[in-house]
């Protein structure tokens, strides 16, 4: 069949090598032992499945996560030349066997973005100079020197031509992007140097330039070499990014330079620009939460395009097969770049190739699955698909024995068991005693920046349909009910967590869920109780509208949410301060009365920003309590979900399994991965 995106699934040249259709895949982290050798930075089988699920679902490019090229003796192909090519073939040709093309990462790695957790992490990641550390700000990266830059140029080289022999199409220089070392050259703002690494956008490209004329006169001008590219920083300091549409001085590169940089870099001899946005600093372009609009990057991006020759790609948050045709039918850029979407969905290609759109099982930009498990030491993998880098071993197959399964509760964690079931040749009847499917989930994707929730649900809804699965709404499971059911799973959610505060029961004191899914607050002065994820959402939401909101959380965190990746948390943390929401922590509300909220704080002895005392005397270990009066025409009160689990107890048995909130809340990976992991192995 034709494909409904003509542009789209066009080929493209990159150097010397065509690509079968204008997709690409982000490079998407493999670091864990069981997807990497830790000994060579080559793909292990599992690794190589990962990559070539998505190559075999109609993604044309395959960019890789990136392979260290630094010297040190571990994560290296350049000090196993020989085991790296021959480990390395099971992904090139796996990868060429779909169709599609491969082209592996290679990084001089992080720089000041670095995590300085051992002491040697100080000589082998090194900043251009001494400078501040992105996670730690008290403590410096050392400068490094003269010899070792031109040992990772021949290292670049090197490792490029070990990609070739194994196979690979070409490879991506890692990265004048997102504040990484080569980054931190770039930009003038990082890089403090002095000699002719320094000073000029020519001196401070003067790396990236030495590594592709080192890679052309080793493999051939003709074997393809990509950068990974921001085409602006949105830095306004040291840890702060600048949100979309405010207005701020560019600390980093802005779009003159970045368009500047892009034409040099093109006259040096790279391939390609794969290009996004951001910074260490700004952390959320690179990497957008669910709070960046779609296609953050798109017109930035056509700028670059405008002022180059080579190939262009366009990342983040762009998972529209529309707005790509389009755009590249514009000569705006010439491929559709995407990471999580295809973790969440690898698939994809030949879903937009056949306009199955409402199969699309989307990402929801929550990062807990990919970056957060990174950034745990885990394997990658993705919150809404568990057999994402675990293909073959999650891979579903037929039940041997085919039973009759009841599932109770009709939410995320449910409507997976019942796929999953099904799926596998089971016959499913799922209960919910609601009049709709989606359980919390239905108020957790009201916001309007939300709409990926939405689509997730949608999509799990057609499933059910398409699937078979006898659903019976405003249907509450019983005791009874349960006979002749070979296994039964018990996903009854939780209910809100309720606060016997005084003056809560006012009709102006509502909860989370019911916030979420009402009309719109009256009022200018809102308190909200509860600093999770939720309630910030939620104080964001109001203070985005105009309203005067202050956030009371009882803990001395607000946003301690496990999994939360620092690109979501940091963007929500800007926010909240553009908004001007006013954050009291280690505080409570004492009383509501009178359209006045009480809040008790607990305010303790905490140092200043040098280390030093804060305050001119000690408080003591207990704390001096203050207490704040606040206006409030409107409390929201968001504290948590205790499980409802009551059914559970009831029909307790080896048959029967409890699982998502009902078991216990946490977040929407935990309930589907639960879901998934039972139901696979029934």
């Amino acid at each position: 069949m034709p494909a409904k995106y003509k542009n789209l699934f066009s080929p493209v040249k990159i150097g010397g090598v065509e690509v079968p259709n204008r997709l690409a895949m982000m490079p998407m982290g493999v670091f864990s032992p069981r997807l990497m050798n830790p000994k060579t930075g080559a793909y292990t089988k599992d690794g190589a499945d990962y990559y070539i699920a998505r190559a075999k679902g109609g993604t044309g490019l395959i960019v890789t996560g990136l392979v260290p090229i630094i010297p040190m003796p571990y994560l290296n192909p350049v000090n196993f030349p020989e085991e790296y090519v021959a480990e390395m073939k099971y992904l090139t040709d796996g990868i060429h066997e779909q169709g599609s093309k491969i082209f592996i990462q290679l990084t001089a790695m992080t720089g000041r973005a670095a995590h300085l957790e051992k002491e040697a992490d100080w000589k082998l990641l090194p900043a251009p100079a001494p400078i501040q550390n992105v996670w730690d700000p008290t403590v410096k990266n050392r400068g490094i020197t003269k010899e070792e830059i031109q040992q990772y140029v021949k290292n670049f080289a090197q490792a490029a031509y070990l990609v070739k022999r194994a196979g690979g199409d070409g490879v991506e220089i890692h990265a004048v992007h997102e504040g990484y070392l080569l980054d931190q050259f770039a930009i003038g703002f990082y890089n403090r140097r002095t000699d002719e690494y320094g000073g000029s956008l020519e001196n401070r490209l003067r790396f990236p330039r030495e590594i592709v004329e080192a890679i052309k006169e080793k493999c051939g001008k003709d074997f393809p070499v990509s950068v990974r590219y921001s085409v602006r920083s949105y830095v306004k300091d040291f840890n702060r990014g600048a949100l979309p549409g405010e207005e701020f001085e560019e600390m980093g590169r802005n779009l003159e330079e970045g368009v500047a940089a892009a034409k040099l870099l093109e006259e040096y001899g790279f391939d390609m620009l794969n290009c996004d946005n951001g910074s260490y600093d700004s952390w959320f372009w690179a990497h957008p939460p669910v709070y960046m609009p779609k296609a953050c990057n798109l017109k930035d991006v056509a700028e670059v395009k405008r002022a180059v020759n080579i190939p262009v790609v366009c990342a983040g948050r762009f998972d529209d097969p529309e707005l790509a045709e389009e755009a590249i039918a514009k000569g705006l850029i010439d491929l559709m770049g995407m990471g999580r979407p295809l973790l969440a969905d690898p698939e994809l290609g030949k879903k937009f190739y056949e306009g199955r759109l409402e199969d699309v099982r989307p990402c929801i930009a929550c990062h807990q699955g990919c970056l957060g498990r990174i950034f745990q030491g885990k394997d990658i993998s993705c919150a809404v698909n568990p057999a994402c880098g675990r293909e073959l071993s999650y891979a579903l197959a037929p039940a041997e024995t085919k039973k009759k399964i009841l599932v109770a509760g009709g939410g995320l964690g449910g409507m997976e068991a019942a796929r999953v079931c099904s799926l596998r040749g089971h016959e499913v009847d799922l209960y919910e005693k609601s009049d709709r499917l989606g359980g919390v989930f239905v108020a957790a994707s009201a916001p309007d920046f939300k709409g990926e929730d939405r689509q997730l649900l949608a999509w799990y809804e057609k499933q059910m349909k398409d699937l078979g699965i006898h659903v019976h709404l405003n249907s509450e499971v019983t005791e009874e009910m349960i006979h002749g059911y070979d296994e039964i799973f018990v996903a009854t959610g939780a209910k809100e967590r309720r606060l016997d505060t005084p003056g809560f029961d006012a009709p102006n004191v509502t909860y989370a869920v019911d916030t979420l899914l009402s009309e719109k607050i009256e009022g200018e002065h809102v308190v909200v109780v509860g600093g999770g994820l939720t309630g910030c959402e939620i104080a964001y939401m109001l203070g985005r509208e105009g309203k005067k909101v202050t956030l009371v959380e009882m803990t001395e965190t607000i946003l301690n949410a496990f999994g939360l990746s620092a690109a979501n948390y940091n963007m929500l943390m800007e926010l909240l301060d553009h908004y001007q929401v006013k954050v009291i922590k280690n505080a409570v509300v004492e009383s509501y009365e009178n359209g006045t909220a009480v809040v008790v704080e607990t305010e303790k002895n905490y140092p200043n920003t040098a280390n030093r005392a804060k305050r001119m005397f000690a408080l003591g270990s207990q704390g001096m309590k203050v207490k704040h009066e606040i206006p409030a025409d409107h409390v929201v009160v968001s504290v948590g979900y205790i499980p409802e689990n009551s059914l559970y107890e009831k029909i307790r048995g080896d048959h029967v399994h409890l699982i998502g909130d009902a078991k216990q809340p946490t977040n929407i990976m935990d309930a589907i991965w639960a879901a998934y992991e039972t139901a696979m192995n029934l």
